[in-house]
């Protein structure tokens, strides 16, 4: 199937794989609208940015699949797999898409809880008596 574009993308901990094929605009999250799975206009308008960059607003049906994470980073995942797939499906979509920074995976991660310590960062209470 030649009609169909297949990328992953990732934020934090949530993973998107992301399907995209000829259509009229739709896009399902989980076997749900979009608006239905994130609540409504929660950050909405940014995984249609990538279309909107590329001018291929409502060419493209979106099928994903989304894990782990919340909701945020899912959004965010969602679009940097919704890049991905435009730029499978046209290699000259590439310039507009970089210079927007939507092609660049967020390496922002969650910083590990030390020894001796109450989290990342955050010390136990310190008593002097």
């Amino acid at each position: 199937m030649a009609d169909r574009f297949y990328a992953t993308g990732k934020r934090k901990k949530a993973v998107a794989r992301v399907w995209i094929t000829p259509g009229t605009g739709k896009v399902q999250v989980n076997k749900m609208t979009a608006e239905d799975y994130f609540g409504g206009t929660f950050q909405t308008h940014k995984f249609v940015k990538p279309f909107e960059v590329t001018e291929t607003t409502e060419q493209y049906d979106v099928l994903a699949t989304l894990t782990g994470g919340g909701k945020s980073a899912q959004v965010d995942a969602l679009t940097h797999g919704i890049s991905r797939a435009l730029l499978e499906a046209n290699a000259e979509l590439r310039i507009p898409l970089k210079r927007s920074g939507l092609l660049t995976r967020d390496p922002r991660n969650k910083e590990r809880k030390k020894y001796g310590q109450k989290g990342a960062r955050a010390k136990f209470q310190f008593s002097k008596r």
